[in-house]
């Protein structure tokens, strides 16, 4: 048996002000994933998983984290292609640079109380703010049977 698997590698920020407030991204241009989330996006072939972050957030916000923590990870395999996707889900409130919205959405703050009761949030994203906001969690995964998606925190 193979230990090699194909998997998918992203990152996701949650970027605070200090006051309560969050950098949201409504996304807008991707056909199955639209609705409110974190900025962040996939590692380059050959990249470094915390310096994609920061260079994701950049792309998508124009500011400059600086010292992101990694909070954990979500995980599941695809159902199409059963190819592996993880999550790195990262913090930062130490930024510098001007807020400005880039082709994959629109960029704003948004009071986190607020947003954990959003109706307008990406599919999962709800379970991934709990991994964001939740100290003694820090990784969520689904598993798949043909009846049913079972949601697990660690």
């Amino acid at each position: 048996m193979s230990r090699n698997e194909e998997t998918e590698l992203t990152n996701m920020c949650m970027i605070s002000d200090g006051k309560g407030n969050v950098v949201v991204q409504n996304k807008v241009n991707n056909e199955y994933w639209h609705g409110w989330n974190f900025p962040g996006g996939h590692v380059e072939k050959g990249e470094y998983i915390t310096p994609s972050v920061i260079r994701e957030v950049k792309e998508e916000t124009g500011l400059d984290i600086k010292e992101p923590k990694l909070c954990g990870i979500k995980e599941f395999h695809k159902m199409k292609d059963g190819k592996r996707y993880i999550v790195f889900l990262y913090s930062s409130d130490k930024f510098s640079g001007e807020l400005k919205s880039s082709n994959e959405g629109e960029i704003f703050w948004y009071p986190l109380s607020d947003l954990i009761k959003s109706d307008k949030l990406i599919d999962g994203f709800g379970d991934m703010l709990k991994v964001f906001t939740d100290e003694n969690i820090t990784e969520v995964f689904y598993e798949r049977t043909e009846d049913e998606v079972k949601t697990n925190f660690i």
